[in-house]
Parts: structure tokens; C-alpha cells; sequence
């Protein structure tokens, strides 16, 4: 009977580890599911990657669109010499600003912009100027230089026409 009564014991606990099988495997399903349905519906309603770039792009061609040029004329300067090798530089820049109304405001004060320029353009040595880094460190500095020299008013950027180094 002891025998037997092994016996008996062992066939129920057979039986309860499939059906744990089936509970645990048939959860994973509704959840894999549900993860997947979440991702179908949260998908379809929020704007893909192209589509928001696309949307950036054309806000940013409007903001650009909205900016007019105020061109300088081209000025050329001697640069500080280093061992005695004259160094010439000439330089055409415009000046973006945000509205018709800017241009009309900082016309009487382009004096004063092209005498900051000029001064100093005129501090500036050949090795300043070598490379994209010091390309925009100029343009940084003249930025800096335009906004003190017409403040109230703002330039929104530099633009390089022409950089010439002899």
C-alpha cells in the first residue's frame, strides 16, 4: 500500500505542472498583445520622424523668408603685422535683421559699425583668421560688435560676401 500511495501522489502533482504551463504561456500572450496594440495606436497617432522634420523645416524657410539683408560695403584693412609681413584683408559683409522697420532704424548708425569693424579688423593678425574656427570666431565678434554699436536694435546674424587675406 505504501507503494501505491507514491504512486497516487505523484500523478496529481503531473497533472498541475502543464496546466501552470498553459496559465503562465496564455498571460505572456495577453501581454505581448496588449504591448502591441499600445504601439499600433500610439503610432498611428503621433506624427512619424519625417513628418515632424519636414514640419520644422518649412517653419524654419518661413522664419528665414521674414528677414531682410542690409549690405555693407566692402571694406579693406591692413592687419596687424607679424615679423614684418604686411597682410592685407578685405571683407563685404551683410547684415540680417528681422524687419524692413530694423533697416530703417540702424541706417543712421552704420557710422558707428563700420568704425567698430574697422578698428577691429585692424587688430586682427593672419594666423586669427585660419581656418572655419577663426572664420567664426570673426563672425561671432562682429555680431557682438553691430549689436553694441546699434543697441536698441538687434542684428539677427553676419553674412560673409567676401573674405579675402593677401
Amino acid at each position: 500500500m505504501a507503494a501505491e500511495a507514491e504512486v497516487d501522489d505523484g500523478a496529481p502533482a503531473k497533472k498541475g505542472i502543464p496546466k501552470l504551463f498553459i496559465v503562465i504561456g496564455a498571460a505572456a500572450i495577453v501581454v505581448l498583445l496588449a504591448g502591441a496594440g499600445l504601439y499600433v495606436f500610439l503610432s498611428s497617432s503621433a506624427p512619424s520622424e519625417a513628418e515632424a522634420g519636414q514640419a520644422a523645416e518649412a517653419s524654419a524657410a518661413a522664419t528665414a523668408g521674414h528677414t531682410f539683408i542690409f549690405n555693407l560695403p566692402p571694406m579693406i584693412v591692413n592687419l596687424n603685422n607679424e615679423a614684418d609681413s604686411g597682410a592685407f584683408m578685405k571683407l563685404t559683409v551683410a547684415l540680417e535683421v528681422a524687419n524692413e522697420e530694423m533697416m530703417v532704424e540702424i541706417q543712421p548708425r552704420m557710422a558707428k559699425v563700420v568704425d567698430a569693424f574697422q578698428v577691429y579688423l585692424r587688430e586682427l593678425r593672419r594666423s586669427d583668421l585660419e581656418g572655419s574656427a577663426g572664420v567664426y570666431r570673426l563672425k561671432e565678434e562682429l555680431l557682438r560688435r553691430v549689436n553694441v554699436a546699434i543697441y536698441p536694435s538687434r542684428v539677427e546674424s553676419i553674412l560673409f560676401k567676401e573674405i579675402l587675406v593677401q
